[in-house]
């Protein structure tokens, strides 16, 4: 995750980036016209329109043309609402773009966003500056109050929801921030409710599901556990599942967290999805562990393995208003083979 800036490094990056942002900006903007330029659209609302934050609030004056999503995911909710971002930042997939399969069709047509990447060291300044960006957003993230106030240098900054751990602001929230930031409030609601409708009618298809528990994991270090702040515990239990009860009180304030030994026992729900690495190498590993090999979710065939890499993996760990229709397609199907009370089923893998 992102780191902070520090020191006199920070101070002499600064002036370096102000500087090449005064250049850029003394070539002159061409606002919409430019290539990759967010298209204008009907907006619903009377601007100025301010945005409260984790580090305070952010007024954005005018309809933003060129817009720069920070936010690992924001992107998809960008394009979503119709505009198409000057600048992505890159997490998982090495898409063009930074566009993931279940979002490409949206960009059709237009210049294709420059990618940023995190190197760990936080965003990389100088290529948003040479953007000439009129917004930034950074709502799915976890952006320091350095890093903040470096952006707001260049343009206004969205920054994550303070309400909710950084990198856990659900999906739905996500939507409807940048729907408001982009004047676009009324369209963000449609597409939330119609997602939400979607999600529903699989939980009422499946009521087994609301008798179940679930839990999201990866074999990282060890086991790394999702919380329920995290995106991919919210899809489980907005299908109807309950997460372990322990699980908060042992991951703390974090999105997830590696847990010992001792806890195993917290993977011992009706189903388990697994993100890994390797669907075959990570299911035999895990199953050479006695103590893990031992639990009825492992013996009774009640395991999702998701490939991390795959398009699928990815919009798991997503999770927007985008990936998500493409994900439940291939995720539900797998939950209910999970969780049919039947060991001898096996869970299949998707169908595409």
């Amino acid at each position: 995750m992102p780191g902070s800036l520090r020191g006199t490094r920070l101070a002499a990056a600064l002036v370096s980036v102000l500087m090449l942002f005064v250049t850029v900006a003394a070539c002159g903007s061409s606002g919409s016209a430019d290539a990759g330029s967010a298209k204008p659209g009907a907006s619903d609302r009377t601007w100025p329109v301010t945005i409260t934050h984790k580090y305070g609030s952010t007024t954005i004056k005018a309809e933003p043309r060129r817009i720069v999503t920070v936010g690992l995911t924001d992107q998809d909710s960008v394009l979503a609402l119709g505009k198409v971002p000057v600048g992505t930042t890159e997490w998982l997939g090495g898409y063009k773009g930074a566009i993931g399969p279940w979002a490409a069709g949206k960009a059709a047509g237009a210049a294709t966003p420059t990618v940023l990447k995190d190197t760990g060291t936080g965003p990389q300044t100088e290529k948003i500056a040479a953007l000439r960006p009129d917004l930034i957003l950074a709502v799915y993230g976890g952006l320091t109050k350095a890093q903040y106030t470096t952006l707001s240098k260049f343009a206004p900054v969205v920054a994550q929801p303070k309400e909710y751990n950084d990198y856990g602001v659900p999906w739905q929230k996500q939507t409807e921030i940048i729907g408001k930031a982009l004047g676009l409030e009324s369209k963000a609601t449609s597409l939330v409710s119609g997602v939400q409708a979607d999600i529903k009618a699989a939980a009422a298809k499946h009521p087994a599901f609301a008798k179940a528990s679930a839990v999201t994991a990866t074999p990282y270090e060890g086991i790394f556990v999702f919380g329920s702040q995290d995106p991919r515990s919210r899809v489980l239990t907005d299908l109807g599942f309950t997460l372990p009860a322990d699980l908060d009180k042992v991951i703390g304030d974090e999105f997830g967290a590696n847990i010992s030994k001792e806890r195993t026992d917290l993977l011992d729900t009706g189903a388990i999805v697994w993100i890994v690495s390797d669907t075959a190498k990570d299911e035999a590993k895990l199953h050479k562990d006695a103590l893990y090999a031992d639990l009825k979710v492992a013996r009774q065939n009640r395991e999702v393995f998701i490939k991390e890499t795959s398009d699928y993996g990815n919009a798991v760990s997503f999770v927007t208003v985008l990936s998500l229709p493409y994900m439940l397609d291939r995720l539900v199907p797998q939950l209910a083979a999970a969780v049919d009370g039947d060991p001898a089923t096996k869970v299949p893998a998707p169908t595409a």
